[in-house]
């Protein structure tokens, strides 16, 4: 065979070698503006050294080991004994590893915490998202266990330590620690109430063994659980350790690892509890008012791991098009490209700069930042994950045949984009929970309306649709068939209000054009041409050092 036939050319080098956190200008932009000016410094150069390890060949190649060697289960070492141990690809462990040390569990305890820890974790799973779940888990629990002194003095600082020990010993002889969660069963799914896993008291106060199933446990692999089970006072939330004081393995039995669509690298497990030693978080028969801290927080992290995604993907969209050359020119600067890759763009700093404020609420901490919170997060959580799939899907369109190649990394992006939809429950369960906090907690409706009204009279769209808006929630009359239609409006007033106030003219034109207006397709690529397009793909575009 000729070896002319081999020449390669007008293939796009990979996108590696470059600062994931310094070249993203919504996110960097985000974070000078949210961030004290004590910690700014600082901040800046831990988001620039994860950034640039994100962006490595290394990290590339990590993700892409954990991704293609899952998780496997061993219930039995050598001699016959009961283990339910989960093993991991060294990869794996080199990525929970830099996380944990780069502070992506420590967010309560120190100034700034959120807004650093979210664009951390924006920035770092962009290499590997699968081993978001134990980090986000960890870092959630701390607000629940805060509930029991003794469990917080006893967890607080394994969970928030930057040291990653991957073997099971008790918790006293530990340096760090993970923490996963086991909620939902069989017969219930989200209907955590209708839960059978027992809990029978002892005679230390707050001890219980449980019995019971669990059909979802995340990172069974962790040291210790949240769980809910039924106590004799009703449905309570328990924490389940690993391994006991004396060095004994509590009984906590893997039927299975779950055989997932995408999050290949994680393990999810099926668990069963015989004389499971657990001690009660909170008051019997008050376990989903424990455990809301912590839905709330992994709810936040649905909503950053999708900006993640969608950044990613972005990325490498744009980065295709610039290098790729089509009819004499790059494929960027083709007027239906340029449109389709200006669309995404815009899908994805929308996200990133809710995301980001929702992380600032928790940093400010005042009612009415909590409020706020109480109605935005399942708003945003609704709509930016659900955007992820189809934005994520028309990024890999951009790349063409080779997008759809396991080796250009999209495919994997595209298995990974439903899960934040899923995880913490699916959209009918947050287009719920924004009516529950609509018709129970009349602050939540109040902070939200001064959030969007901090952008009043900026656009003309934005005041047609915050009145549109409006006019839906003075009529709740068969509000429930409507409520995904409502929580869809309130995230894209809230995006199109924070892009009003902070983004470049020309994204908060083009958004409010498109998501506000009316003046665009329900595809990606269908932006008014008389927009400012090249200026959106610019700043969304990705410079290798």
């Amino acid at each position: 065979m000729a070896a002319s036939t081999h020449t390669v050319t007008n293939q796009v080098p990979p996108l590696t070698g470059y600062d994931v956190y310094g070249g993203d200008a919504a996110l960097t932009e985000a974070v000078e503006r949210h961030l004290p000016a004590g910690v700014l410094e600082e901040a800046r150069g831990e988001l620039r050294a994860l950034g640039l390890s994100a962006g490595s060949a290394q990290a590339q190649e990590w993700g892409a080991q954990a991704n293609e060697n899952p998780p496997w289960l061993r219930t039995h070492d050598r001699y016959g004994n009961r283990v339910d141990e989960v093993d991991f690809h060294p990869a794996w462990h080199r990525l929970l590893g830099h996380a944990v040390s780069a502070g992506l569990t420590d967010a309560w305890g120190r100034e700034g915490g959120h807004v650093r820890r979210a664009a951390g974790f924006l920035v770092w799973t962009q290499a590997e998202a699968g081993h978001g779940c134990p980090l986000s888990m960890t870092h959630a629990a701390v607000p629940a266990l805060r509930t029991d002194p003794a469990s917080a003095a006893e967890w607080e600082p394994l969970l928030t330590s930057r040291v990653y020990e991957r073997e099971l010993r008790p918790v006293p002889e530990k340096s760090g620690a993970l923490l996963g969660m086991g909620m939902t069963e069989k017969q219930g799914g989200s209907d955590v109430r209708s839960n059978t896993t027992r809990a029978e008291p002892l005679a230390g106060e707050g001890e219980y063994l449980l019995t019971g199933h669990k059909w979802f446990c995340s990172a069974p692999m962790s040291d210790g659980f949240l769980v809910l089970a039924q106590a004799p006072g009703g449905l309570s939330c328990f924490l389940v350790p690993r391994v006991l004081p004396d060095g004994s393995r509590n009984p906590f039995a893997i039927q299975r690892l779950k055989d997932k669509l995408g999050n290949r690298s994680n393990a999810s497990g099926e668990v069963e509890f015989d004389g499971t030693w657990a001690r009660r978080i909170g008051e019997e028969g008050h376990g989903v008012r424990a455990v809301i801290p912590m839905v709330a927080a992994t709810r936040l992290d649905c909503v950053v791991g999708s900006a993640a995604l969608m950044r990613q993907a972005v990325a490498q969209a744009v980065h295709h098009g610039v290098h790729r050359n089509v009819s004499g020119g790059p494929l960027a600067d083709k007027p239906l490209m340029r449109n389709v890759l200006a669309d995404l763009a815009l899908e994805s700093e929308a996200s990133t700069v809710l995301a980001m404020r929702l992380a600032a609420a928790y940093d400010e901490d005042t009612e009415q930042e909590r409020a706020f919170l109480r109605i935005a997060v399942p708003a945003a959580k609704y709509w930016v994950t659900k955007r992820c799939t189809a934005m994520v899907g028309e990024a890999l369109e951009c790349l063409g045949g080779n997008g759809y190649v396991e080796e250009s990394g999209m495919p994997r992006l595209l298995r990974e984009a439903p899960l934040n939809s899923l995880w913490e429950g699916s959209g009918n369960v947050q287009a719920l929970d924004v009516l529950r906090a609509l018709r129970r907690e009349p602050t939540a409706l109040d902070a939200f309306l001064r959030e969007i009204g901090k952008a009043r009279g900026a656009d003309h769209r934005l005041d047609a649709a915050i009145k549109s808006l409006l006019t839906e929630l003075a009529d709740l009359d068969a509000v429930e068939a409507r409520a995904r239609r409502l929580a869809e409006r309130m995230a894209l007033v809230l995006q199109g209000s924070l892009l009003l106030r902070w983004a470049p003219p020309e994204v908060a034109d083009a958004f409010c054009a498109s998501r506000l207006g009316g003046d665009g397709g329900s595809s990606f690529g269908t932006l008014p041409h008389t927009l400012d397009l090249d200026a959106i793909v610019r700043r969304a575009r990705v410079r290798v050092e």
